[in-house]
């Protein structure tokens, strides 16, 4: 009795019930359903709500355009002493005068540079419509008391290419009529004194740089921002 006591206590102790480490929370999912989980939950987080200062832009801005646009495509009948030209582009007597790419200078030149311009903003116009078209008809949320309505998925992705592709649009065509007035030796604008050529010309034409800048910068910021989270769920569902 002695050495089997002896024996026994030499012996370690009997095993004890397994327990179970605790998981964090989520853990008890089989992998193969978290990272299902995290790849649908990402991009689902990804949304595209267009700016206030975007929208008050584009409801400015569009109808301007149109009646630029207008003016340029119907000339001679849209120029003083054409049969359009009053009373909707009367303002035009004044800016022809201070930009002679709208007035009659460049137009007895057979100067087509400002229609090829007034084409483009057709497409530019469209463009916009359609970023527009895309967040009004397949935005979601935003009842009562909730903020602006947001495009995601899809939709989203769209719009923001289109929006995208307007602005930088509008920026490069603004830039290319300001260089193109450099490189011609201010042959259009020269002629004017200094406060008609700011209030005239650059703040008028200023605007042009500053809004699709502001544009692309907030749009180029949500592109990103959604090419990273689909990456990077990607990583995770791998």
């Amino acid at each position: 009795m002695v050495s089997t006591r002896s024996s026994s206590g030499a012996l370690p102790p009997a095993p004890a019930a397994p327990t179970k480490t605790p998981r964090k929370p989520g853990s008890g999912r089989p992998p193969s359903s978290r990272k299902s989980a995290s790849s649908s939950s990402s991009p689902a987080g990804w949304s595209h709500t267009p700016s206030t200062l975007t929208l008050l832009w584009l409801g400015v801005s569009l109808p301007l355009v149109a009646w630029d646009t207008g003016y340029v495509l119907l000339r001679p009948r849209s120029m003083p002493g054409g049969s359009l030209h009053w009373p909707l582009w009367a303002p035009y007597a004044l800016y022809g005068q201070v930009d002679h790419m709208y007035g009659l200078k460049q137009w007895s030149a057979g100067n087509g540079f400002t229609a090829a311009q007034g084409t483009l903003n057709l497409v530019e116009s469209a463009l916009y419509a359609a970023y527009l078209w895309l967040w009004y008809s397949r935005a979601v949320g935003g009842g009562a008391g909730g903020g602006r309505r947001a495009l995601v998925g899809r939709a989203g992705g769209l719009a923001l290419v289109v929006g995208f592709s307007a602005a930088v649009m509008t920026l490069s065509k603004t830039v290319l009529y300001w260089l193109n007035e450099y490189f011609s030796s201010y042959d259009n604008i020269g002629h004017n004194n200094l406060v008609q050529l700011i209030f005239l010309w650059i703040i008028p034409n200023g605007a042009w740089l500053l809004f699709p800048t502001f544009m692309i910068i907030g749009m180029g910021s949500d592109i990103i921002e959604g090419l990273a989270a689909a990456s990077e769920a990607g990583v995770k569902s791998e």
